[in-house]
């Protein structure tokens, strides 16, 4: 196992607007920021999407299996935010959810908004860490800079 410590740092409150792609805008304004480590908590709609629902078989390394959605789906999440190798890697996990049916998963590539997504933003300062490939399971993992004995 391994770990970092620090501390919070800024806290921000972001609205991202309909017709707006949340992964293109929250990754520009982590950017803008110079937010190098935190997380992101999120609530609001999107109008369409893509997520990608876990493995098409729990083999390493893995094949995502993804689901586009669209018109309308209510949408609640979490982001880490870690140093990647092209500025701020953002790793991103929502529940999606339209009348009675729900998804769950990892937003990738779009998310258009649908009226408002909600997101708070909260910087950590004094952690080590950076999101790199990993050679065994194919996907980028954070590598923090201690290991519990």
């Amino acid at each position: 196992m391994q770990y970092s410590e620090g501390q919070v740092g800024r806290i921000f409150t972001v609205r991202i607007d309909d017709g707006e792609d949340f992964l293109r805008e929250i990754q520009r304004f982590v950017t803008a920021m110079n937010i190098r480590c935190g997380t992101i908590q999120f609530l609001g709609a999107v109008r369409s999407a893509k997520i990608v629902t876990g493995p098409k078989e729990p083999v390493i390394p893995p094949s995502p299996r993804g689901e586009e959605i669209f018109g309308g789906w209510e949408l609640l999440g979490f982001a880490t935010i870690y140093p990647g190798e092209d500025g701020p890697s953002i790793h991103l996990h929502a529940a999606a959810g339209k009348g009675i049916r729900s998804l769950a998963g990892c937003l990738r590539e779009k998310a258009e908004v649908y009226l408002v997504i909600e997101a708070i933003v909260t910087e950590f300062v004094g952690i080590v860490a950076k999101r790199l490939p990993d050679e065994k399971t194919g996907v980028n993992l954070p590598v923090f800079d201690r290991m519990l004995p």
